[in-house]
This record gives C-alpha cells, structure tokens and sequence, in this order.
C-alpha cells in the first residue's frame, strides 16, 4: 500500500499505515521472534527494537499495544555454533528442541533459557517492553491442536503455494508437520502418517514407533513456514517486520500471507523488510563465524538510550555499521543535538524538530523529565577519566556543582563508565594519556625558559582557556620559539607524547598549580 503520510519520522509512517490497513482495533498486536539456537546479538535485535519503536509509535497516537516476543524454543537445534564451551555435549544433543538441550554454561535449566534469560536481561536494560512467550510450552500444552488439524486438512493447499517456488516439489507424502520422538526426544523420524481428525502415526530412526493424539500429547509441531504463518493468525497479530530475506519474492513472509489467508482465513500482519548492519571494518554479522557483537558489548559504549537511537534514527531499510572507533564520539554528539533540539535549545526548522522529537521520545527510558538533563561531553569525559585514573567518582565530582538531581548524577555515572570501556578497549593511542609525575627527558634550552615562565604565570591568577592560550602564544612569540616546538614539549613533560588534548583547558583540568610545579621541576 503506498503511503501518503509526509510524518517526519519513518516510525510514525509506519504508525499511520498500520491503523489504516488494520482500522481503529481496541489493542494492536506487534510480534517479533526468534530460535534461540545461540548467541542473540545485535543484528537480531534490529528486529526487536523496530517491533519495540512502532509500539511506542502507537502509543503516541493513543493506541493500546502487546507486544509478544515469541521464543521458538521447540525448533530444533541443527548445528553446533562456534566458540560455546561443551562442543560434544551440544553435538550428541542435535536434532532435539532446544529447549531440551542442556545448558553448556550449566547456570540455566537449557541451552535455550540460558540465551533466552541473557536476552530478556538486555532487553530490559534498553526499555524493551515486551511480553516473551515461550512457544515449547504451548506446544506442550497442546494449545495449536486446532490449528495443527486445520493446516493437515489443508496439506495439498500449502505444497501448491510453497511448491511454486521450489525447484523440486514436495513429495507426496509430505506433511506440514513433524514430530519429536517420545523415546529419544529427536526429529529424526522415519515415516509420518495423519490419520484424519487429531492422530498421527510416526517411526523413528531409533525403532520407536507410535499412534499418539495431538491433543493429549504435545510432541508434533507445524513446520517453521506454516507455524509463523499460524501464529499471525492465532496470535490477531497485525505487525511484525523481518529480514530482507525474508521479504525475498517466495521468501517465508510471501508464502506465510498466502498461508494464513487460504488456510486460517485471516488477514496477515502489516509488516517491511530491515536491513543487515554490521560492525565498522568487520563486515556484516555472522553467528556461524562468530562476528557478532551482543547488545550487552553495545551497552559497555553506548549508554541504553543511544543503543536505541541508534536505531530509531536510522530507517530500517538502510544498511548501517556500528562503530566502536572515533565515530563513538560523534554519536553521542548527535544523540546530545536531539535532545537540545526537543528541549527547544537549537533553532531549527519544523521538519527537523518534528523528526528529532519523535526520534527522542522514542529512544528514551522511563518518564521524560521537564528540563534538560546534563549533558558531559563524551569526549571531555574521556580526558577527565585519564586525569584522574579512571576514578569515576572524583570524575562525578568534578560536575557536582552542574547536576541537579540523581538521574544527572547517575547519567554521568553510565556515560563515564562508557568512556572508560571506550577507552581502554577501542580508543586509538592517540587519545590515551598518563598524566606524568616526574619527567626524565630532556629539552632544549628555550623549551625550558619557555615552560619556566609559563609555571610562574600559571600560579599568578586564575585562567580561562581561552585567555591561557592566548597567552602560551604570547609565550612562544617572547622567547623565539615556534609553537609547533612548545606544544610538543609541554605534551612530552605532561604526558610523554608528541601530541594531546587542547593544551589550555588541558592544564586547567589538571590543575594549574601541579602543572605549574611539573614544569618548573624540568
């Protein structure tokens, strides 16, 4: 359906599709899921956080919203992913659900719940409000057996509609069930056989063999591309985007409409295709070569709003990289300009302010407050931490004055916690520093006259920066030296680098009077 809403915000678009197609419903359904066959990580989470971001969406509009995140926990688990300890324990396991695995960390009650608890816990740290379903449990308790019946008697239905898309057709016994065997506990069944209402007959390669009800007995399941399809109906979902594989022409979201419309008779989801993103200089994710990067290593950088912002300020059909170079920096600086701009402190156009607004309201957690929060530098931030050895509370304390209530002191907290992360795993070496205690090198002997006075102005008064280094060049012109040759010798006497931070606001955070002592002793 082509849209012809001019809404600034791509979330708020999708919004105003959404209740057009699916009219004025008391509550919205969104459903997002996935198989936790491994490591959740931030690539799988565009798919939660876009569900998450169109809830929210609705919510503005004054729309009641579910949002159900559905573990597919009774998918079979088919592979052994990389680098997870108990590689033999996962392998002699294969071919069960995983939620009948056991867990290879051995601190959940499955392999599935231990990924699935891990997730949960990310999820709540970046204000993802979702009911999580655990479809085992369903299964278990027989609740798709009306479903299950109706997508049999409809067997020959869903070959024709998947069948045009094969290159080779479905064989003739081909169910769109399958079921795990009571003895062993795997799918590796030999011969399934329905015999109208709700029995099946199976075989299994492990020579068990049984008629059972699946009413009473909750080991046969829909296969993965009529059970999505059977959860939009059974679900009344009316949302859930995917990847753009799936979206492909006879990909699962093309036969999973047709599927639900000719086999449940009912509408499907609203929905649009996200894009891959990756990592800055690594590519795209890949579970199976263990390129990932989890929502939990986002959140040692980015503080949670700005994980969400990263998405809610990036369209989903747009291919992006996160960054965990210098473009960290630029981030928060962006983050920081939206949220000046919402709290009206940068003039710029309606356009602008509308779609920094939502973008705002979208990425941030818990009540908004009525006046902007303190805003520390990220990059200020990371120069104070190196200052003062990483000690985020004498780093607190610098601000003292500046925070007005607990959530600024805490936002500090998180964001200095994030720089100190940022520095000491990604930061390039020109952005490290150790503040010297003594120094050992030597100088020329206009560097030292030039320094020696410099000491003696330092202990005069107090400076601004920028008046301090106006002066440092009334320093160099004084005493004949070339500024290029007196910055690199007070950053080797400070900090035993060629280069640093801007020198001025640079010897005011140490503290005139230490370095003045520093410079004299040279």
């Amino acid at each position: 359906m082509a849209s012809q809403n001019t809404a600034a915000h791509w979330a708020e678009n999708y919004a105003d599709q959404i209740i057009r197609m699916k009219g004025d419903r008391k509550t919205y359904v969104v459903e997002s899921g996935i198989t936790p066959s491994g490591v959740i990580h931030a690539g799988n989470f565009r798919e939660v956080i876009t569900c998450d971001l169109i809830r929210r969406a609705l919510e503005r509009k004054g729309k009641k919203v579910t949002f159900l995140y559905i573990w597919d926990d009774y998918d079979v688990l088919r592979k052994v992913p990389v680098n997870l300890p108990e590689q033999k324990m996962i392998e002699d396991n294969l071919r069960k659900p995983v939620f009948n695995v056991p867990d290879p960390f051995g601190c959940h009650d499955s392999y599935a719940n231990h990924f699935e608890k891990v997730f949960e816990a990310e999820s709540a740290r970046v204000g993802i409000d979702a009911t999580f379903v655990y479809n085992h449990k369903n299964y278990l308790k027989c609740v798709f057996a009306e479903e299950i019946k109706i997508a049999l008697e409809h067997t020959q239905d869903i070959k024709d509609i998947l069948n045009v898309y094969r290159k080779e057709p479905l064989t003739d016994d081909w169910l769109p069930i399958f079921v795990f065997c009571e003895t062993c506990g795997k799918d590796t069944i030999k011969n399934i056989q329905w015999n109208g209402e709700y029995t099946v007959t199976y075989t299994c390669e492990c020579g068990h063999a049984d008629t059972i009800d699946f009413r009473k007995k909750g080991i046969v399941t829909l296969r993965w591309r009529v059970d999505w399809p059977m959860r939009w109906h059974h679900n009344n979902v009316d949302f859930e985007s995917a990847g753009k594989d799936h979206f492909a022409a006879g990909g699962s979201v093309d036969t999973g409409r047709r599927i639900q419309e000719k086999v449940y008779g009912t509408e499907h989801p609203f929905g649009f295709a996200y894009e891959w993103i990756g990592v800055k200089g690594q590519g795209q994710f890949s579970s199976s070569k263990g390129n990932v990067v989890t929502v939990s290593e986002l959140l040692e950088i980015y503080e949670p709003e700005i994980v969400r912002y990263l998405f809610a300020g990036t369209r989903p059909n747009k291919e992006f990289a996160i960054s965990f170079d210098t473009d960290v920096l630029a981030m928060y600086e962006e983050f920081d300009r939206c949220e000046r701009i919402y709290f009206g402190l940068e003039n710029v156009n309606d356009k602008i302010r509308e779609k920094n607004t939502v973008a705002y309201e979208l990425s941030h957690i818990g009540k908004i407050s009525k006046t902007v929060p303190y805003q520390s530098s990220f990059r200020h931030l990371t120069m104070l931490l190196q200052i003062h050895n990483f000690d985020i509370d004498k780093v607190i304390g610098y601000f003292e004055r500046e925070l007005k209530n607990e959530y600024d002191k805490e936002r500090v907290r998180i964001r200095a916690a994030c720089a100190k992360n940022w520095i000491l795993k990604y930061a390039p070496d020109d952005f490290k520093f150790t503040v010297q205690q003594t120094f050992t090198g030597k100088l020329e002997k206009k560097e030292k006259e030039v320094l020696h006075e410099l000491s003696t102005k330092l202990v005069e008064k107090e400076w601004t920066d920028v008046a301090l280094h106006e002066e440092m060049y009334v320093l160099c012109t004084n005493h004949g030296i070339l500024p290029k040759d007196f910055f690199k010798a007070a950053y080797m006497v400070l900090i035993g680098k060629e280069k640093g931070p801007r020198l001025a606001s640079f010897i005011l955070e140490i503290g005139r009077k230490n370095v003045a002592e520093l410079f004299t002793r040279v």
